[in-house]
């Protein structure tokens, strides 16, 4: 198994399941510090709480974007993006994207603020 796999695919769980313990504050820059530090530990990262951790933030940011998508749409306002139902973000996806953030603006950005950008990234309203 690859090294990225020790993330247990936590971004695709995000937009799949429901959400857990965790509020989707933490910044670009902790998220990527935290992901780096397990996949360079490679399996010895299976025991750290920083998986969990890490699953819960993306969890949750996954979990207020799919509530703010559902929430636009009752109220009958112009969606933020346009996924399909059974939309999928993997874990090299999620970290690609917030490696494209320029390291100034990782401390100030919330996870839950790089979930809307990505998914609006990849799937805008036509």
């Amino acid at each position: 198994m690859r090294n990225i796999g020790v993330f247990v695919c936590f971004a695709l769980a995000a937009l799949a399941a429901p959400a857990v313990a965790g509020a989707g504050d933490m910044n670009v820059a902790t998220f990527l510090a935290k992901a780096d530090a397990l996949k360079a530990k490679g399996l010895g990262a299976l025991g750290s709480p920083d998986i969990k951790l890490l699953y819960s933030e993306a969890n949750a940011a996954g979990k207020t974007y799919r509530e703010t998508i559902a929430a636009d749409k009752k109220a009958g306002r112009a969606p933020h993006s346009c996924p399909p139902k059974k939309a999928a973000l993997n874990s090299d996806q999620l970290l690609a994207h917030l490696r494209t953030y320029p390291a100034a603006v990782r401390p100030k950005t919330t996870i839950t603020t790089a979930m809307f950008d990505v998914m609006k990234k990849r799937y805008p309203c036509t």
